[in-house]
C-alpha cells in the first residue's frame, strides 16, 4: 500500500526500492523501517512509498495517541515482569546474607537484555512496560536495560555492554539494608533518614565486592550519585575521578525514576525529563555521555503527537542531531522547522 512518509511505522516494510528526485537510492526495496530509515526518507524529500499491508489496518489501524510497534511485547514484557518479581527475591536474599548470586543475577537479567534489540523505540518501551507498583525492584531492571543500551550508544561492544547492563541491575542493590519505612517514606526525609539511605552506595559496593570479582560493577553502585562538579555522594568525587560506567548509570538513574509514577510525584512529560538531564550535563551529569543518551532518544519521538505552546497540534517528522529539542513538525499541510522558526515551542508529547 502507498502512504506518505509522516504515516509510517517502526517495522514498516517497503515493497519497492526508494530514490529521491535526483535519482539517489535510498532505501532497497524489502527493507524494515527504523526511526532512522524514516528520518532518512524525510530528509531526501521523500513524500510517499510503498509497503506491505500492514495486519492491523484491517481494524481500522492506529492512533495518533501511541505509535509504538507491540509486536515485541508478548515477549519482552513476561522477561520484564519475571525480573521485577525475581529482583525482590534477590533483594531479600542479599539483606538476609549480605551476598548476592551471580549466576542467579544472569539468569533472571540475562534473557530480558537479549530481547532487547526487538524494539528500537526505547521511549514507548518504557512507558507500556512501567506499573505503579514496586518501584525499587522496577527501577532497577530499567536502570539496567538503560545502561545496556547507553553502553552501546557510548561505544562499548555488546559484551561489554551487557556488564554495564548488570552493573546498572545492581546499582541499588545496597538498599537492601535500609529500613522500608525509610526507604519508601511519601513525605520529605529527616536529615538522619538522608543520611542512611545515602549509605546505599556504601552497602551495595560491598554487597558486590563480596559476591564476584567485577570491580567495576562494584563502582556503578557506589558511584552512581557522584556528581561531575563534586556535590554529589558518597566521596564528593568530580569528574575523571568517577568511573565512565557510573556516569552512564547516573544518567539512567534519574532518567528512570523521573519517568516513574511515584506516592510522592506525578510522572513528567518525557520531553521535560530529557530537557531536565541537558540542563544537568553542564554542571553534574558528564556532558558527552548525556548528550549520547539525548540524541539516542530523541528520534523515538518521531511519529508522536506534539502540542505546542500556541495550542497547536502537529507530529514530530524528524529530529535534529544537535538543536534536541527542536524537531521538525507537521501541522497540517505545513512543515515547521523549529530549529529556524525559534517563536514555537513544544508543551507535551503524546505517546
Amino acid at each position: 500500500m502507498r502512504v506518505h512518509v509522516t504515516e509510517l511505522l517502526d517495522g514498516d516494510r517497503l515493497t519497492n526500492d526508494t530514490f529521491n528526485d535526483y535519482g539517489l537510492h535510498v532505501l532497497s526495496k524489502g527493507t524494515v523501517l527504523n526511526n532512522q530509515d524514516i528520518s532518512r526518507l524525510f530528509q531526501h524529500r521523500i513524500d510517499y512509498v510503498d509497503i506491505d499491508l500492514r495486519a492491523s489496518e484491517a481494524s481500522e489501524g492506529r492512533t495518533l495517541e501511541s505509535t509504538v510497534n507491540p509486536k515485541w511485547l508478548p515477549t519482552v514484557q513476561p522477561l520484564y515482569e519475571n525480573a521485577v518479581k525475581n529482583f525482590e527475591g534477590l533483594f531479600t536474599k542479599a539483606s538476609a546474607s549480605g551476598m548476592i548470586d551471580d549466576a542467579e543475577v544472569s539468569s533472571m537479567f540475562g534473557p530480558l537484555l537479549n530481547n532487547l534489540q526487538l524494539e528500537r523505540d526505547v521511549v514507548s518501551m518504557l512507558l507500556l512496560l512501567n506499573t505503579k507498583d514496586d518501584y525499587t525492584y522496577q527501577h532497577s531492571v530499567q536502570v539496567g536495560m538503560l545502561s545496556y543500551y547507553l553502553a552501546t550508544w557510548v561505544g562499548y561492544t555488546n559484551e561489554e555492554a551487557v556488564k554495564v547492563g548488570k552493573a546498572g541491575f545492581l546499582h541499588d542493590i545496597g538498599k537492601c539494608r535500609i529500613e522500608d519505612q525509610v526507604l519508601n517514606k511519601p513525605g520529605r526525609l529527616t536529615e538522619e533518614e538522608y543520611e542512611e539511605v545515602k549509605r546505599h552506595t556504601l552497602y551495595g559496593h560491598e554487597i558486590i565486592l563480596q559476591s564476584f570479582d567485577e570491580p567495576f560493577v562494584a563502582y556503578g553502585a557506589l558511584q552512581h550519585h557522584e556528581r561531575n562538579d563534586g556535590t554529589g555522594y558518597p566521596y564528593g568525587l568530580s569528574g575523571d575521578e568517577i568511573h565512565p560506567v557510573s556516569k552512564i548509570i547516573a544518567v539512567v538513574d534519574i532518567y528512570s525514576a523521573m519517568i516513574s509514577q511515584r506516592v510522592y510525584q506525578q510522572k513528567r512529560d518525557l520531553l521535560y525529563v530529557l530537557r531536565e538531564l541537558y540542563r544537568l550535563s553542564f554542571k553534574e551529569l558528564d556532558p558527552s555521555t548525556t548528550h549520547t543518551f539525548i540524541r539516542h532518544m530523541m528520534p523515538n519521538f518521531i511519529g508522536k503527537r506534539v502540542e505546542l505552546v500556541s495550542g497547536e497540534s502537529g507530529i514530530i517528522v524528524m529530529t535534529h542531531p544537535t538543536e534536541f529539542f527542536r524537531p521538525l513538525i507537521q501541522i497540517g499541510d505545513d512543515f515547521i522547522d523549529m530549529a529556524v522558526e525559534r517563536e514555537y515551542e513544544i508543551q507535551q508529547v503524546y505517546l
